[in-house]
């Protein structure tokens, strides 16, 4: 793929280029090691509710101490959904983050290579806690990545443009690029920045994708010669 009048591409991180295991049947394993059995629909409503909590306050996780006690109050959640495990609070801890894993999703890996291959810059933009460095050197694509950009260090989430700010000084942003999965979050960050941008969708473009705007059928696509990408002024 021709990707030479690009100098920057930046990509989302969850849903993107990692995927979480499952993990309702994640934390039933990791209880069971523990001693106590859950069934299914109690182990979904708890993740559930451990997801919906992480998602309203992940921001607050901007280091090491806030992150600790983020994963503290998670595993309370958890605690607190689940019936009468017999387990303390640590122990739910432990389940927990034995439960959440994230595994690298198809074509990340050769999108990431093959941009890197022609000299081009690579950044994440995810609005994540500070954990997301962690969990890039985990899944063995921090080494493919130049710079990280979380939300909870930057201080602001997408869609809002300043989360690309410091990666666009000294960059045109309409020589950048943003890959992402979501239309409200990613689009329209990466749009109202000035830069180009990317929707993975594998079910097809949606129905209010702007003009513009690439839609891939995954991340492959990116390393692939059949799915050119809309550069200012064509090819």
């Amino acid at each position: 793929m021709a990707l030479d009048r690009l100098s920057l591409v930046t990509f989302d991180a969850m849903g993107t280029l990692v995927g979480l295991r499952d993990p309702i049947a994640g934390l039933r394993d990791a209880l069971a090691a523990r001693g106590a059995q859950v069934d299914e629909d109690a182990a979904r409503a708890a993740m559930r509710a451990e997801i919906a909590y992480y998602r309203a306050h992940h921001d607050e996780a901007v280091d090491v101490d806030a992150l600790l006690d983020l994963r503290r109050r998670c595993a309370a959640v958890v605690r607190d959904a689940l019936p009468p495990t017999g387990l303390d609070d640590d122990a739910i801890l432990a389940a927990l983050l034995d439960a959440v894993r994230f595994e690298v999703l198809p074509g990340a890996l050769q999108a990431l290579g093959a941009i890197r291959a022609q000299g081009i810059d690579i950044a994440v933009v995810s609005n994540w806690d500070v954990s997301l460095h962690a969990v890039l050197g985990q899944t063995g694509l921090a080494p493919l990545v130049d710079r990280v950009v979380t939300s909870a260090e930057a201080g602001v989430a997408k869609p809002d443009p300043a989360i690309f700010a410091p990666l666009l000084d000294g960059v045109d942003p309409a020589a950048a690029l943003h890959v992402g999965d979501s239309l409200d979050d990613d689009v329209a960050g990466a749009l109202a920045a000035g830069m180009r941008a990317a929707l993975v969708a594998p079910g097809g473009p949606p129905a209010d994708v702007p003009p513009g705007v690439i839609v891939l059928r995954g991340l492959a696509d990116l390393a692939g010669p059949d799915q050119p990408l809309p550069y200012p002024g064509g090819d």
